[in-house]
This record gives structure tokens, C-alpha cells and sequence, in this order.
């Protein structure tokens, strides 16, 4: 897919200044000429696969209702007020993919998934606001948005979903295919389809900060070394059997303050939780795979590009891949470094790659993370 001009007359670098986190854009035309990647049949036949994030949403008769994949049965196309949405489409589709990297200045540590959208005439899921920023791309049919920076976000209770309980919009505007709207995040928001239509959105990853807190703290464990056991060969009697003695707190608490971690610590946290796929991906590495001189060999001819599924990323000399994190040299460094940025690398650059780099190619060719391009 060629390089877009997404943001209008706008740089990327204007952008995030000016509206990102900040206020929304609405981006008339975003992409001239846009026609969805999938058809609705493609859209479903992804919606019923077990390891595929899915839901139905109704809105019959006033009642809201939501299922969750896998999704056997859609309503008829010609009932209003339903929407069926897919997640992480980007995983599985090359041309869905292409279109999520488009967005790539913002960094792939934030980049989370493109989500597709269908609904028929009426449908939505109600007026909500998402705790990410989000770029609502229309593929298909046209769509009006409601939106408003609302400071009231209490919730209708009793509900499936999360809907606002008292939704005040300020601006309002219909999206035909192309156009796309960004939103900050917590900006209220309810897109309504007028007809048959899709929508695509690109959501970005924001973890809380208790949520990396407990993580960090788990993958902490393993590398923690407190020796010793605690004693008191001074113990004295106890006159409250039940109080614990302010000694032994004290001695405890002395241990407790000896846990530190660095920045580094840290750093190889981070490159391992971001690049952890998500629990319902799941890697096929190749029915009959090359053995390794085959596959050095098909490589410097070819070269090698990442799986869709794939997560890269790198920090200083570390370098992280699908939750696992290794320490590289300068030399191995850069040429991994590009893999990374660019998610393939061409035959000529691996001539020089170490012994260490093919080898660590090749299992993760055998593994499915990486293919041959």
C-alpha cells in the first residue's frame, strides 16, 4: 500500500502538537478513493473463529444486547440497529496491516489494533467514550457522529455496555468513505450508521499505571535476592503474645528496602510487556520448514519480513520480540534494528548477518514469527 496523506494538510509532527490528546480533527477526504478491505462475508466468516475477538451488538426494540464471538449467525442485513465488531483485523489480513502502519508516527509501543465496525441502518453501540485515542476511518456508507468534551462520564448501570447517562454532544457530522475523525481520549462520542456501513478505527494502547505496576512487580519476582532467613537470638519475652514485635518489623522492613531495580530493569519490563501478544494470538510456523542452510540461504536471496502477528520492538542494546527480550552487540544491533522499523529486511543486508542473527532468524521462522519475504 503506498504512503498515505492521512492528516490533511496537516504534518504529522503538527498534529501531535496541536491535537493530539488535545482536541479532535475531523480529516475530510483522508484517503481520496477509500473502499473497504474486507467484504462483510470475509468480516463474519473472521467473526466466527474462536481465537478472533468479536461481538454483536443489538439495539431491538430499545433493549441493548451484546454477544461475544464466536458469532455463528448474523441478523438479516436488512434489520436495523445491529453492528458486529472485530478486533485486531490487522492480524490477519495483509492489506488491514498495511493500513494500521500507516500510522506508525505515533510509536509502535502505542499502536494497538485496527478494529472494523459493520452496522446496519441505526446501528451503533450507543454513546460511550474510550480511555485511548482512536482515528475512525469510514470505509463504506456514511455515518453520523455526535461528539462532545463532557466532564460528566457516570454510566447507564444495568447495562452490557458502557453507555453515557447523560451524553450532551456539541458538534455533529457525517463521515462518507474516506473522511476519518480523531478523538482523544475520554471524548465523548456515538456514531450512528445511515444505511449500511463500515467503520475502521485505530486505537492506540494506554495500560494504567496500576496495571504496569502489578506486571512489573510480578516480573520482578524472579530476579529478586534477599539472603538470610530472620532471627532474633535477643528475644526477650513477650509481654502481648498477639502484638508483633516492632523488632521484627524493623528488621523486616531493613530487608524490604534492599529491593531496588534500575532503569534497565525497567527497559527489559517494558520491551517484554509491550511486545507480549495478546492471549487469543496464536503462531503456525511452516508445515515443512528449511533446514537452516536452506533457509540462510533463501533468505540472502529474498530476504525475511515479520509475521502480521508480531510484535518488535527495541531499547538501547536490548532488542524484544512476542515477550521475549535478548542483549545484542552494535553490529547485530543495527541490522535487527531495521527488521524492527521496517518489519522485513531484503536479502542483500543479511549478508553480513552474524552467526547469532541467523540463527535466531531461523527459530523464529520455525516458530512463525518471522517468513520468508
Amino acid at each position: 500500500m503506498k504512503k498515505l496523506q492521512l492528516l490533511g494538510d496537516i504534518t504529522p509532527a503538527q498534529f501531535l502538537r496541536d491535537y493530539w490528546h488535545k482536541k479532535p480533527l475531523l480529516i475530510r477526504n483522508a484517503i481520496p478513493g477509500f473502499k473497504p478491505l474486507l467484504k462483510l462475508d470475509a468480516l463474519a466468516a473472521l467473526a466466527k473463529k474462536n481465537h478472533v475477538e468479536a461481538r454483536l451488538i443489538t439495539h431491538f426494540n430499545g433493549q441493548w444486547d451484546m454477544q461475544h464471538g464466536p458469532i455463528e449467525e448474523l441478523p438479516a442485513r436488512d434489520a436495523g440497529e445491529w453492528t458486529m465488531l472485530v478486533q485486531g483485523v490487522n492480524l490477519y489480513d495483509a492489506a488491514a496491516d498495511a493500513l494500521l502502519r500507516q500510522f506508525r508516527f505515533v510509536p509502535d509501543a502505542r499502536l494497538d489494533d485496527l478494529m472494523i465496525s459493520y452496522a446496519t441502518d441505526g446501528g451503533g453501540v450507543g454513546p460511550h467514550f474510550d480511555s485511548y485515542d482512536v482515528f475512525l476511518l469510514q470505509a463504506q456508507g456514511k455515518r453520523r457522529w455526535r461528539i462532545g468534551a463532557q466532564k460528566d462520564l457516570s454510566l447507564v448501570e444495568g447495562l452490557p455496555l458502557k453507555i453515557l447517562a447523560d451524553f450532551k454532544p456539541q458538534e455533529e457530522f457525517v463521515l462518507e468513505p474516506g473522511d476519518m475523525l480523531y478523538l482523544p481520549p475520554h471524548y465523548a462520542h456515538d456514531g450512528i450508521a445511515e444505511g449500511e456501513c463500515m467503520t475502521y478505527s485505530i486505537g492506540f494502547r494506554s495500560p494504567s499505571y496500576q496495571e504496569l505496576g502489578e506486571n512489573f512487580l510480578q516480573f520482578m519476582a524472579d530476579s529478586i535476592d534477599l539472603p538470610g532467613r530472620y532471627a532474633d537470638p535477643e528475644l526477650d519475652v513477650a509481654k502481648n503474645p498477639a502484638e508483633i514485635p516492632r523488632h521484627m518489623l524493623s528488621a523486616i522492613v531493613e530487608e524490604m528496602n534492599k529491593v531496588r531495580f534500575t532503569e534497565d530493569d525497567v527497559t527489559i519490563f517494558l520491551g517484554e510487556y509491550l511486545s507480549e501478544p495478546k492471549h487469543n494470538v496464536f503462531f503456525t510456523g511452516p508445515a515443512k520448514p528449511l533446514t537452516m542452510g536452506r533457509f540462510a540461504e533463501a533468505a540472502g536471496k529474498r530476504g525475511v519480513a515479520l509475521s502480521l502477528k508480531t510484535l518488535m520492538l527495541y531499547r538501547g542494546k536490548h532488542v524484544f520480540i512476542n515477550g521475549e527480550s535478548f542483549a545484542v552487540g552494535r553490529a547485530d544491533k543495527s541490522l535487527l534494528d531495521v527488521l524492527a522499523n521496517q518489519r522485513r529486511i531484503d536479502g542483500p543486508a543479511l549478508a553480513g548477518a552474524s552467526d547469532d542473527v541467523m540463527e535466531a532468524l531461523y527459530a523464529w521462522y520455525q516458530d512463525g514469527w518471522v517468513e520468508l519475504d
